[in-house]
């Protein structure tokens, strides 16, 4: 008998829906798709361990291994005598991996950790709570600080090493220095425009960094960092702080809006101070604001004024035009030329070549322009620098407006000669006068000094005689019956030219704003150093160049020639006197157009109030220039027609 079994077959084609036929397409269909599956698995595969090795490795790297950068110390600048005026200082940098820092830090470390850092709570909490794997926390902290800092060993607060910028002369040197950024990168001065020689080059460091950041091991070699070079400059220290105290002083006292001075050693064009004023410190810069970031020596353009007539002068000279000794008619003070008026505040009647200097006459200087081509006077200036940016290594620096001698009309011509209608930097003006200064050779100017160098060869654009005749003609200005008296110094013989500009507004002129200059050279009859000083807008007291730069020169000079051990060539009470070209005339009349008051009453009774406490001789070369000037039978007279047209207007 069979045994039944209780198990029970299934027949699954019984089952409706297995029992259906399925279309072959279909069932190739499924298994391609699985084939092609299998084929992207593999494919993926071969790829992850052949060519994109090296691609995922490098992205479980960049977990754990860093790159440190290794800064490079900048390099510090200085002066011609070694003195530090920019160096980098070690601090530490304060960062964070906000994640690490504990949730439950307690507050009276956060608070002590505010403290350290001059950060607020409130501002710390935002910091340790931004969405970063990296935040700074506090950049450039002293070094003691940073240890403080360390000392609360707070999880995920970490240091890194960088430096600092200090400027040991602070606002003396702060527009010629410049100031880094808190990446070290230069922004204004020789910081930028020698950020390359100065930075020098970073190295780095590739290490492998467990997850709290520590260090674990070097993975590469390390990359040295090459430091920035020094970079010496030609300023004196000295005479740079002398030049800052002189101009700062003036701007207070005649309270005006600016000013700026420079002193250049002749011989060698090197720039021995560079001043500003109003100025900044480089090392506090949080109240610092654009107008006192102007180098103005450099970026501010202005019509010179009167400063401009010994080289209308010069260029007759060297053309033979005009001789020293030419007598000019500059008439009962208004000549009319073309339509227009040019006066002179005075009636100086008939002057010298050096006379239209001395009581800087608008009417001797234009008809001396008079006798020159305007493609002469055009090249002169630009033989000079004028409407050319010096090249001189620093940034922002301006190149001036002179526009081009065709397009001069002769009344154009006429105003230039006496510094209207052109414009210069102070810096080219200070250039400029290198050229009379160091016998007709105009000299490269360098705020840069390479010890051993020899000074590079000058440009001649005036003859030696001319130079020494006009420099003898800028001696007179400085005496009592010049423009410039102020400009003095005991001691020393010196010369130099002041000039008073209005300043434009708008179209035309602004009678009630000034830009009074003075451009001297000391001591004569060779000269050291010349001396360039203007101020803006002077508002308390007078305007006039020869009485607000004036004393401003020669206080510079007086301290500058001692600095540099040059002997006085004369007594203390010996002051020259060099005779008026128009000896009847009385010096109370004195002046020009630029200053009229400098050169007026005032100033001859503050020369007979000097000249009475003084022993008042006059020196041997002025002797012999009197005597040239007591020669006018045998001299010239210059004159020309003032054929004037029906225009109106007022030069002045």
């Amino acid at each position: 008998m069979k045994k039944s079994s209780n198990r029970k077959s299934v027949a699954f084609s019984a089952n409706p829906i297995l029992s259906v036929r399925l279309p072959m397409w279909r069932s190739k269909l499924v298994v391609f798709m699985l084939f092609m599956a299998f084929v992207a698995l593999a494919g993926r595969a071969f790829w992850i361990q052949g060519p994109g090795n090296a691609f995922y490795q490098k992205q479980g790297e960049s977990r754990y291994q860093r790159t440190i950068e290794l800064p490079a110390t900048r390099g510090k600048i200085l002066d011609r005598n070694g003195l530090v005026l920019a160096t980098s200082l070690p601090v530490r940098a304060i960062w964070a991996i906000p994640e690490s820092v504990p949730d439950d830090l307690g507050a009276d470390k956060l608070h002590q950790l505010g403290k350290l850092l001059d950060m607020s709570d409130k501002e710390l909490r935002t910091k340790l709570s931004e969405d970063k794997t990296f935040v700074y926390v506090k950049r450039q902290v002293p070094v003691d600080v940073a240890a403080q800092v360390a000392a609360l060993d707070i999880p995920g607060i970490y240091q890194r090493n960088e430096y600092k910028r200090f400027y040991p002369e602070g606002e003396i040197t702060a527009h010629l220095i410049g100031f880094t950024n808190v990446e070290d990168e230069g922004q204004e001065g020789v910081e930028l425009g020698d950020q390359k020689l100065l930075a020098g080059m970073s190295g780095s460091r590739r290490v492998i960094k467990d997850r709290m950041g520590h260090i674990v091991e070097d993975v590469d070699e390390t990359v040295v960092p090459h430091n920035g070079k020094d970079v010496e400059l030609s300023i004196d220290s000295k005479i740079q702080y002398i030049a800052y105290a002189n101009l700062k002083a003036a701007v207070q006292k005649f309270k005006a809006k600016a000013g700026a001075a420079m002193v250049v050693d002749v011989r060698s064009g090197e720039v021995l101070a560079l001043v500003n004023y109003p100025t900044y410190n480089p090392n506090d810069r949080s109240h610092l604001t654009g107008e006192q970031l102007r180098n103005r020596i450099l970026t501010d353009v202005f019509e010179p004024g009167s400063i401009m007539k010994p080289f209308t002068i010069s260029l007759a000279l060297d053309l033979h035009r005009v001789s020293p000794t030419t007598l000019v008619d500059t008439g009962p003070g208004r000549f009319v030329l073309d339509g227009a008026t040019i006066t002179d505040d005075s009636a100086f009647g008939v002057l010298t070549v050096g006379g239209v200097i001395q009581k800087s006459s608008n009417i001797g200087a234009t008809k001396i322009a008079m006798q020159l081509k305007p493609e002469e006077m055009w090249n002169m200036y630009t033989s000079i620098g004028l409407g050319q940016a010096p090249k001189v290594g620093f940034p922002g620096a301006a190149a001036g407006r002179l526009r081009p001698w065709k397009s001069w009309r002769r009344i154009e011509q006429a105003t230039m000669s006496y510094g209207y209608g052109l414009s210069a930097s102070l810096f080219q003006l200070a250039r400029a006068y290198t050229a009379i200064a160091h016998d007709g050779q105009l000299m490269p100017i360098s705020i840069f000094r390479t010890p051993g160098d020899q000074p590079g060869p000058g440009t001649q654009v005036f003859s030696p005689t001319t130079a020494r005749e006009v420099r003898t003609m800028l001696e007179a200005v400085v005496s009592p019956a010049g423009t410039s008296p102020d400009a003095a110094v005991p001691g020393y013989r010196v010369g130099g030219k002041s000039g008073t500009a209005y300043k434009h507004s708008g179209r035309g002129y602004d009678k009630s704003k000034y830009r009074a200059s003075f451009v001297g050279m000391a001591p004569m009859p060779n000269p050291r150093v010349v001396i360039a000083v203007s101020v803006d807008e002077p508002t308390a007291g007078s305007h006039f160049g020869g009485q607000v730069s004036g004393p401003v020169f020669s206080a510079i000079a007086g301290d500058t020639l001692r600095s540099l051990n040059v002997p006085p060539d004369m007594p203390i009470k010996q002051m020259v006197v060099s005779d008026d070209t128009n000896q009847t005339e009385d010096v109370a009349s004195a002046g020009s157009n630029d200053d009229a008051a400098a050169g007026g009453a005032k100033n001859a009774a503050k020369s007979a109030t000097k000249n009475a406490t003084k022993n008042v001789v006059a020196s041997s070369h002025a002797k012999k220039f009197a005597a040239k000037i007591a020669t006018r039978t045998s001299a010239k007279k210059l004159t020309i027609s003032s054929n004037a047209k029906e225009h109106p207007g007022v030069v002045r």
